[in-house]
């Protein structure tokens, strides 16, 4: 059971420099960017983009096995659940799951996103 146990504090330790260095990164780039803390049924994403036109951008930063629908998933929920916990209109909102390449930096990192979202087109 140690062993299981050490292993997932290692995955969560790799998450947590994961979503800093991204944080860091996009920062140094001249980006708004804060870390979100809610976790659980409520989470509200990794990190939350401020746009100077009023807009978020929701970030869920996954290192690990390469998911994209079920990381898509979480990040649409997590939208949501930012959406309404701050009472804003959810066209203000996106989302997207920046996915860490395997020795590549921040840069080099996977975006995932619907053809929805990325055109703005009107749900079906």
């Amino acid at each position: 059971m140690t062993d299981i146990a050490a292993r997932n504090r290692a995955n969560k330790r790799k998450g947590a420099d994961w979503e800093a260095d991204l944080r860091d990164g996009l920062r140094s780039a001249g980006e708004d960017v804060e870390r979100l803390r809610l976790s659980g049924d409520q989470d509200e994403g990794d990190l939350v983009v401020r746009e100077e036109d009023g807009r978020f951008l929701i970030i869920e930063a996954k290192n690990a096995k390469f998911e994209p629908g079920k990381f898509l998933d979480e990040a649409l929920t997590e939208r949501e659940n930012f959406t309404k916990h701050r009472h804003l209109d959810p066209d203000l909102v996106d989302a997207i799951v920046i996915v860490k390449r395997r020795g590549k930096n921040w840069r080099k990192a996977f975006v995932l996103t619907t053809v929805e979202d990325y055109f703005g087109l009107d749900p079906e």
